[in-house]
């Protein structure tokens, strides 16, 4: 847990953040104004307490603490030269992972301590962009090399060990990991694709198929709700499209912006999604019926 004396000003300042959970379903709103991030804004994970964490805020190199009114909490600075990107926390919320594509690092911060170190580093990493984790701690990343749009996937044991399970990809970009931990779901930003995997109890992929594939624009981040249902930033087109566990389209959300990175799930009900947007520097929210697998995660 944070500290005691780091929890009660957490606990008093959101307890003073009034916000306003109603609304409209699947209609976007600001979160907070127009640069307040740079053109990288990615991340974004949620924490147990509603607290938003996001990259890049202000300037590179940074990230931002936002609670659930939009009002910004706090800013960490990164080490001199990384430059965060996915972020994403594990179960008992007590570590949070960040991808350092720079440095080819996957970064943690003990929140107990505010302790920052590399949990796991490989110089043969392109640049780990998009984070998953599943509930017993075991981390994906997805590593695209833009300049001739490739990428590989790859796993980081509990212990901060990097294993290449596949070389060769397309730009490979978001990723997920189903809310009953037994698939995986990686997409391809250049190629328009998603893949599906199964996992096995040692978190092995096997039995990689197509799940879906987009005729136009790119994708960037995924995430799960409780359902399985998987929510995918759709970057150009400034929506969030949301598939079924049996790959067919259930909605289509459209957003202000259009060059959607990023997506999380938050809010106390876990309904609540935050999706980061590039050309805007800002992030933007909406209402959803069914919450996140993260909060199911944290609260289970």
């Amino acid at each position: 847990m944070r500290n005691t004396l780091l929890f009660f000003i957490l606990t008093i300042a959101i307890s003073s953040c009034q916000t306003n959970h109603q609304g409209k379903l699947f209609v976007a709103r600001d979160f907070v104004p127009d640069s307040t991030f740079t053109s990288g804004v990615e991340g974004p994970a949620v924490d147990k307490e509603g607290i938003v964490y996001a990259v890049n805020i202000h300037q590179q190199g940074t990230i931002g603490l936002i609670l659930p009114c939009g009002t910004i909490l706090k800013v960490i600075d990164l080490p001199e030269g990384s430059i965060g990107n996915g972020i994403r926390f594990d179960k008992e919320c007590r570590n949070m992972f960040i991808a350092d594509y720079k440095k080819h690092n996957i970064l943690r911060i003990d929140l107990a301590t505010n302790k920052l170190s590399v949990f796991a580093h490989d110089s043969s990493m392109n640049q780990p962009n998009d984070i998953a984790i599943a509930d017993n701690g075991t981390l994906f990343a997805s590593d695209p090399n833009w300049a001739d749009s490739t990428g590989k996937l790859w796993k980081i044991t509990p212990a901060g060990e990097t294993v290449l399970l596949e070389d060769a990809m397309g730009t490979t970009n978001g990723i997920e990991v189903a809310p009953d931990n037994k698939k995986l779901y990686v997409n391809e930003s250049i190629q328009r694709k998603i893949w599906v995997y199964d996992l096995d109890k040692n978190m092995n992929i096997s039995n990689k198929r197509l799940f879906f594939q987009f005729s136009d624009f790119g994708m960037d981040g995924m995430r799960c709700d409780t359902l399985g249902n998987l929510y995918v930033t759709r970057h150009g087109k400034g929506t969030v499209v949301v598939l079924s566990p049996q790959a067919k389209q259930l909605r289509e959300i459209t957003l202000k912006g259009k060059k959607v990175s990023n997506i999380a799930f938050g809010g106390k009900d876990g309904k609540t999604c935050y999706v980061t947007i590039a050309d805007r520097g800002n992030i933007e929210t909406f209402r959803v019926d069914v919450p996140g697998r993260s909060w199911k995660m944290y609260f289970k």
